[in-house]
């Protein structure tokens, strides 16, 4: 909703004696065109009008009993936790103007109040009390009612009031929202009679409303990481079920990266990991419920597990069982008969690779493309993740908009926070004339890319959570913000979740970058990749440089599939470039490959095929050193997988690698 002009947010108590002209006018049928009247109150007029509201009412409704409302506090129990102690630091301010300050929840019922005694005490003559309901339906035109329809900060005067019996009062209301998904939770507002107008009761009732969203912003993201690190053995496991977990308000906030594959396979797909936390997947119960009454078609209850902690259930974990392959001659079920590995097309076919590891991320980011959420990319150094960045923003809306990276690795802290915010002239010795533009004004429209965001300095954090939750940067001496709307796309190499107690990344801005995330598979995951990775990259190079295009040897190709890839797409361009600039042959054998390829793998020169199983050096040591983690923990494969500072997941397939997957019994009793 647009916000109003400052001249129609404030009422004018000038006006009132032709403010109540016109209220008598408007019962008798007669349009009120006088510039007197501000919209919002014509407006409001006209809804209750249409509502048969009574203009002559006296009072509220008589409040809810005493059950009602305590039933009814049960239910909106963080809103008044969050409430209590802001409210009450208003206490003597509100006794100092003769005003007092009323809490609702979201349909205008007043939960809670706090100020003067001898105020509080006339308000009960109208039923502005606890338990009454105050909405516009319920009192016509008043700063609690009118501020939930139409969402927005709102001062009632006096004759501005619909009804009769409470044009005596002067009252000023805004919105609480939550602070995740931006539902109107409440209402916030100051109530005096009419002598104690102020127009600084409107900006007391918007920082009210601001330091309550605040705290329950706290409350939410405590609960929140209670739940993941509750789950975080569920998320990473290397099981093959999709996992999607759900908060205590039912609001999808993680999904491991099975999880858009198995909603794909249930045609689900509208319900799946996009949009705004994980896009239209929600599922709504009340606090007393264990599961929801209704779920969607595709959802059966049994996947569903409540989370429960000290008696509180946290949230809930979603387990999509993987779909079963049938044997062969029988039919594969619905949704599995293509391929998963569909070659790479459109945007995405910069992405070279049809390995299983590399598809799956591939699916994920493209169904992440058709949103603005933020997207977390994780991945060693060099597997390709601004690649990613690019092909999401050319897959979505925003592909004509400007798409803006920066490293934030390598760069001093000035340097950084100049680079990122931009700075006014004269900012600082040295300084453009005029100015700079910083990042994230550039990406206004289309898409931020941060590399290495695990690298921004601590104190630098908060002022860029600021940005992503209020859309406005503040450029380096500037006091005037600018407003900015763009999505952001981050990659680290770092398991940011363990430098949160490290004291090096913020939890608040860790969930606020990490709605969704995509694991790039590193290439030693897939080594299946490394030929036609090698027959593209011969190709474009060699285009490049103006030569004849080269092939690889068996050999070779045998060397290239064994080698580790610490470097990962990156080393093996430079690789293929450095083969290809050398060698005089449209043949590569091994005599071209670098020294540090051929001291790791065995080539057998002579027959083109590697000497056999024999693991490269960097293998049998990482072999070895999993091998002994695995026994100093007893077996333990989620303490394993935190020793190692890998996920679970990745334990297992290099154990599959190793060829020991088969033998877990045996390693668990330290016989192998």
């Amino acid at each position: 909703m647009p916000v109003a002009r400052l001249g129609e947010i404030f009422s004018i108590p000038e006006n009132d004696h032709r403010v109540m002209d016109l209220w008598e006018r408007f019962l008798n049928g007669e349009e009120a065109d006088s510039d007197a009247l501000r919209r919002l109150i014509d407006d409001s007029w006209h809804r209750c009008q249409a509502a048969s509201v009574d203009p002559s009412r006296r009072t509220a409704a008589p409040p809810l009993g005493a059950g009602s409302l305590d039933a009814l506090r049960d239910d909106y129990c963080e809103l008044l936790e969050a409430g209590a102690p802001v409210m009450a630091s208003a206490r003597e301010l509100l006794s100092e103007t003769g005003t007092f300050m009323v809490l609702t929840d979201p349909s205008g019922v007043i939960l809670s109040t706090e100020g003067d005694n001898i105020t509080r005490s006339a308000a009960e003559d109208i039923q502005l009390m606890s338990g009454a309901d105050w909405s516009e339906l319920a009192c016509g035109t008043n700063a609690i009612g009118t501020a939930l329809e139409v969402g927005q900060p709102v001062q009632i005067h006096s004759a501005e009031h619909y009804c009769s019996g409470i044009k005596r009062w002067t009252c000023s209301a805004t919105v609480i929202r939550n602070p995740y998904d931006g539902d109107i939770l409440g209402v916030v507002d100051v109530s005096g009679l009419g002598p104690s107008y102020s127009r600084h009761s409107l900006a007391l009732v918007v920082t009210t409303a601001g330091r309550i969203e605040n705290r329950l912003a706290r409350i939410e993201l405590g609960a929140r990481y209670r739940l993941l690190e509750h789950c975080v053995d569920r998320l990473s496991s290397a099981g093959s079920d999709g996992v999607i977990v759900f908060d205590r308000h039912g609001r999808a906030i993680k999904a491991n990266e099975r999880a858009a594959l198995a909603l794909a396979v249930l045609g689900a797909s509208d319900a799946g990991v996009i949009g705004d936390g994980l896009g239209h997947l929600r599922l709504r119960w009340t606090k007393r419920q264990v599961v929801p009454e209704t779920l969607p078609d595709w959802l059966r209850p049994e996947w569903l597990e409540p989370v429960v902690l000290d008696g509180e259930r946290i949230g809930a974990v979603l387990s999509i069982p993987a779909p079963r392959v049938r044997s062969s001659g029988s039919r594969r079920p619905e949704g599995l008969n293509k391929p998963v590995q569909e070659p790479v097309s459109g945007p995405f076919g910069g992405v070279i690779g049809q390995s299983p590891a590399l598809i799956q991320s591939l699916n994920r980011a493209r169904q992440l493309a058709r949103s603005r959420v933020s997207v977390l990319l994780l991945g060693e150094t060099g597997v390709g993740k601004e690649v990613f960045a690019r092909c999401i923003h050319a897959s979505s809306a925003a592909k004509d908009s400007p798409f803006v990276a920066l490293n934030c690795g390598g760069l001093t802290r000035d340097l950084l926070a100049s680079e990122l915010f931009g700075y006014a002239e004269g900012a600082f010795t040295g300084a453009r004339r005029g100015g700079m533009i910083g990042k994230i004004e550039a990406a206004d429209g289309g898409t931020l890319f941060l590399d290495e965001i695990g690298e921004m300095p601590i104190d630098l954090q908060p002022h860029f959570l600021r940005v992503l939750e209020e859309g406005e940067v503040y450029r380096l001496g500037e006091n005037k913000p600018r407003t900015i709307n763009f999505r952001l796309i981050a990659a680290t190499n770092r398991d940011l979740r363990s430098e949160i107690p490290a004291g090096r990344f913020r939890m608040d801005l860790f969930y606020r970058i990490a709605v969704t995330s995509i694991q790039i598979p590193p290439l030693r995951e897939r080594i299946e990749d490394v030929a036609l990775l090698a027959e593209h990259y011969l190709a474009l190079l060699a285009h490049e440089h103006g030569l004849e295009p080269r092939t690889l040897s068996p050999a070779v190709l045998a060397a290239l599939e064994q080698y580790a890839w610490p470097g990962n797409i990156r080393e093996f361009r430079n690789v293929m470039e450095g083969m290809l600039l050398m060698s005089q042959d449209l043949i590569l054998t091994e005599r071209d490959l670098p020294p540090e390829i051929l001291d790791e793998v065995r080539v057998d020169a002579s027959g083109g095929q590697d000497s056999g199983p024999a693991l490269m050096g960097l293998e049998s040591v990482e072999r070895d050193v999993i091998l002994r983690t695995i026994r100093g923990c007893g077996g333990n494969m989620a303490a394993v997988a935190r020793e190692l500072g890998i996920a679970k997941s990745t334990v297992y397939l290099k154990l599959k690698r190793f060829g020991l997957s088969g033998h877990l019994d045996d390693l668990r009793a330290g016989r192998v």
